[in-house]
């Protein structure tokens, strides 16, 4: 539909401007006639009202329709102007040529003219309109070019990849005027496109495309633009911003889209826009990217100089430490060394260390901090977290690290300490050798998550170096004195052999000794003279039970034993078996533990084969080891059989009086003639008391 075309008529004679005006509107439809008496009352209502074209008499009183004209192009030099004048003259017509008339038509009779003068008038017009809405449309495309010179300025200078997205959908929807701009971004991890920025909100189903999922994924996947007049058409697309769609994809990125309400709402112009805006955008995603990966370089590579200064300063200390220790003599300087080297350093709060010895482990040397906080540590006992940290840590046998005191799980009650001593990250180093678990060195550091992996390598070799360390200078002191830690286990479980025996018997089963042959065992206990040990035919561990003798207060049994739990554990951690005796379902057992076995490991693997097990007691007793060991010295002179005759004769009673055993019941037990049994027995006795009486035996 044609819009109506606004007409202003100016003539001082009266009726005249009514009739023209009346006339026109009857040639043609689309005129709308505005009187006006004067070029005054004119130019007033120019400035009320648009105007599409004036026609407009010469000769008027105090201004000429040429002077309205000129103050008429003053403000629109192409507004349509017909000179309608009864003056007719080649210098009239040469004078409005001049000043820039659109036509020029002489007033005569008849009705003619009007037809004439409406055609010139919609000409006019149409030309006019033609003309300004063609500079308006460059004038529009030359503010849509300066919008999108200002937006890659924008997207050049925008930080992040949010930014960018969100500057490309505000400048598309302003230069476009489309219903709607979206921005979609590729997510590599989960490989979807999620929603980054619209102009509008948009539905939950709209904000994500995943693999093979409509026409943005489709857009994106081949990396060409596509513009869908009406994707209603498509019943399996669910996913539709708008009724017509422009997608542009945005390289890796993601893709850019546009949609209007209209079916085929987006014309070339808009095309060609959204093109350059997409491209411009794609530059300033790749900018971002390259710069973040930059950022990211610069950080990584200062965390990772700073890393290795606060290395080179740490492998100083370890050095130094390492010259300390090689220096030490005992353990309790070992130990003092360490923690007075961590503490006497910028990097390290403080340092201590806490025993494996002592159940639970407690603090045995620290340096850089009051006796307050360790004293503090002792007196929570087992609800202290730093118990459990040493206990992991020993568990574990590698680094633990709390990288939070005060947002750390179970460590809430340190909160005040580490506020006051100004620590935050805590590292637990296990002491220890390929034999032995010495302790854990805990040092505190101010900061969080401050320590590197390649710090944490180092302190963890540190860590071996100490166990070494302690273990050399007690094997020194070793081979002064002879250290003996004796252990009480009390073993309340039914299923050990023991007691299960004592359940029958009437008093205590007591164990004599223990001898090992070949792929037996065989052990010597006795019972009450007045019990008689029957139970030992129903048990599947013991292969033969032998009455070797039979006292008036006891009775010595020798059982042959093919596998035990207990006997395993004696033999893999070299214990040696001084007393054992059950009675009421309870087996107390005293077992001299060798200097490199850790007494602790030995009770807990006593408790993972039998639970019911508790420490009873815990001895530890130092004497002057001589230089030639008797039982060393009696394992190299004997052969495996008068080894085996002479302690079957010692716990036998074989050596008591009156004699609680014969040779002969001797021979029978290991399944051999007497003579032979006295031959072996004899030749180990001869070579006992050489080495006992012979200084020059060697």
């Amino acid at each position: 539909m044609t819009p109506p075309i606004t007409v202003l008529i100016v003539d001082n004679e009266p009726g005249f401007a009514d009739l023209v005006g009346e006339m026109l509107e009857r040639e043609h439809e689309t005129i709308v006639a505005e009187p006006a008496m004067d070029a005054r009352e004119a130019l007033a209502i120019l400035e009320e009202r648009s105007i599409d074209c004036i026609v407009s008499d010469y000769e008027m009183p105090e201004m000429t329709g040429l002077e309205l004209l000129e103050r008429v192009r003053e403000d629109d030099p192409e507004l349509p102007f017909v000179l309608f004048t009864g003056r007719g003259s080649e210098a009239v017509a040469s004078e409005a040529i001049a000043a820039g008339v659109t036509q020029y038509l002489q007033k005569e009779s008849g009705e003619q003219q009007y037809a004439l003068l409406a055609n010139q008038i919609t000409n006019a017009v149409s030309q006019y309109r033609t003309e300004t809405e063609l500079r308006e449309s460059e004038r529009r495309y030359e503010r849509t070019l300066t919008t999108l010179h200002e937006t890659t300025r924008e997207l050049m200078r925008a930080n992040t990849k949010t930014e960018i997205y969100r500057s490309a959908v505000d400048t598309a929807g302003e230069i476009l005027e489309v219903s709607i701009a979206a921005a979609y971004a590729f997510e590599p991890t989960n490989g979807v496109l999620e929603h980054a920025a619209s102009t509008r909100d948009v539905v939950e189903s709209e904000r994500q495309a995943e693999h093979g999922d409509g026409y943005i994924w489709d857009v994106f996947s081949e990396g060409e633009s596509a513009y869908y007049e009406d994707v209603s058409r498509d019943t399996a697309v669910d996913k539709t911003v708008c009724r017509s769609e422009l997608i542009v994809p945005l390289g890796t990125h993601g893709v850019l889209v546009a949609g209007t309400e209209a079916v085929d709402g987006i014309d070339e112009t808009m095309t060609e826009l959204l093109h350059i805006l997409a491209a411009n955008t794609e530059a300033a995603l790749d900018r971002a990217e390259r710069e973040q990966l930059l950022r990211e370089n610069d950080r990584t590579l200062t965390r990772q100089n700073e890393e290795l200064t606060r290395l080179n300063h740490t492998n100083e200390i370890v050095r130094e430490i390492n010259h300390g220790v090689a220096q030490a003599s005992t353990r309790s300087e070992i130990e003092t060394r360490v923690c007075e080297r961590l503490a006497d350093t910028e990097r390290y709060c403080f340092a201590w260390i806490a025993s494996a010895d002592t159940d639970p482990p407690e603090p045995t040397s620290w340096a850089g901090v009051d006796g307050a906080f360790i004293d503090h540590v002792r007196e929570n006992g087992e609800r202290a977290p730093e118990l459990q940290l040493i206990t992991d840590t020993l568990e574990a046998e590698r680094i633990q690290i709390v990288q939070n005191v005060l947002e750390a799980d179970g460590w809430e009650k340190r909160r005040k300490e580490a506020l006051t001593y100004g620590y935050q990250t805590i590292l637990a180093v296990p002491l220890l050798d390929d034999e032995r678990r010495y302790g854990v060195l805990l040092v505190h550091v101010a900061g969080v998550d401050s320590i590197g992996d390649r710090e944490r390598d180092v302190l963890g070799e540190l860590g071996e170096t100490i166990g070494h360390a302690i273990r050399s200078v007690e094997r020194t002191r070793a081979m002064l004195t002879d250290s003996r830690l004796e252990v009480e286990l009390a073993v309340h479980d039914s299923r050990l052999l023991l007691n299960r025996l004592a359940k029958h018997v009437d008093g205590p089963v007591t164990v004599e000794g223990v001898i090992e042959r070949d792929d037996e065992v065989v052990v010597f206990v006795t019972v009450p003279a007045d019990t008689a040990c029957v139970t030992v035919d129903q048990s599947a561990s013991i292969e033969t039970p032998t009455i070797v003798s039979e006292g008036e207060d006891k009775t010595l049994f020798e059982l042959t034993i093919t596998s035990s739990p207990f006997v395993e554990l004696l033999r893999t951690y070299d214990v040696q078996l001084r007393t054992a005796t059950a009675q009421n379902g309870t087996t107390t057992f005293v077992l001299e533990v060798p200097q490199q076995v850790e007494a602790r490991s030995l009770v807990e693997a006593f408790s993972e084969r039998y639970p019911e097990t508790e420490l009873a007691a815990r001895r530890e007793t130092t004497r002057t080891r001589s230089t030639r060991p008797l039982d060393t010295h009696l394992e190299e002179r004997l052969t495996e059989r008068q080894f085996e005759a002479l302690q079957m004769a010692h716990y036998s009673g074989f050596f008591e009086w009156p004699r609680e055993s014969t040779g002969e019941e001797l021979a029978d037990v290991l399944d051999v003639a007497a003579p032979t049994y006295h031959y072996h027995l004899r030749a180990a006795e001869r070579k006992l008391v050489t080495l006992a009486f012979d200084r020059d035996a060697d």
